[in-house]
């Protein structure tokens, strides 16, 4: 059988980093994109395809799979897990300017759509491939002060229920993973301030914010192709979050 090979982007840190260390121990080869080339680099080790890429763009999006292709001929799974959550700006409705809308919107909705598109044609061929969109909690329960971001996950996860409707027949599964609080240089800022990471962790059933590594499981269990009857689900990991 030849080796499965998995596309990750934003694969040079947070979770995209832990969940490219997982899918290489567990036998996939890696093509990692990320805007540091250099992390994504490291990312995919020696054996591996790294690219600088920004998601929202088209025409590198498309050079970059057919990269991936090109040296491995296959796709059997991709992880659209880049994303931003907006800057201070991307707040409540009408105080978010149009431009940050349009940016958040162009990460976490364009980018798993771009790549999405890029990788479908080589799994159609293939009669099989697996879509893993890593959205969040936010995409099912509105975030107060986070409208941008809020609406562009739950688009990530209708995109990813969408793509599971059209293509199941043709062997092609698709599913989102929703984290809730993770430990990740873009949320790092507001655990190092204790009263915020205090509050945040109240919240919390289990009493701590995930770690990268707590998503790359979750996206290694359905990476595995295990629970190949499972297609459109989120799978949520929030440590208990959305219980209360």
């Amino acid at each position: 059988m030849s080796t499965r090979v998995a596309v990750v982007t934003g694969g040079g840190s947070g979770i995209g980093r832990a969940t490219c260390a997982r899918l290489a121990a567990d036998g996939f080869a890696l093509a990692v994109l990320d805007l540091d080339g250099d992390a994504a680099a490291t990312a995919a080790g020696p054996q591996g395809l790294a690219r600088a890429v920004d998601v929202a763009d088209a025409a590198a999006v498309d050079a970059a799979f057919a990269a991936v292709t090109g040296r491995f001929g296959r796709v059997d799974v991709l992880v659209n897990n880049a994303g931003i959550s907006g800057s201070p700006e991307a707040t409540t409705c009408h105080e978010t300017p149009v431009a940050e809308w349009d940016r958040v919107h162009a990460v976490n909705v364009r980018g798993p759509f771009l790549c999405a598109r890029a990788a479908l044609p080589t799994m159609l061929a293939q009669g099989s491939g697996h879509v893993i969109t890593v959205a969040s909690v936010a995409g099912q329960v509105a975030f107060p002060g986070r409208c941008a971001y809020t609406a562009s996950k739950g688009a990530a996860l209708m995109l990813a229920r969408s793509i599971a409707a059209d293509y199941a027949a043709a062997g092609i599964r698709s599913n989102a993973v929703c984290p809730g609080f993770v430990r990740t240089p873009m949320t790092q800022w507001r655990l190092d301030v204790p009263a915020l990471r205090e509050r945040v962790e109240a919240a919390i059933p289990t009493g701590r914010v995930a770690e990268p590594d707590d998503i790359a499981d979750a996206i290694a269990v359905l990476a595995s192709g295990r629970m190949g009857y499972m297609t459109g689900a989120a799978l949520v990991v929030d440590g208990g979050w959305t219980v209360l």
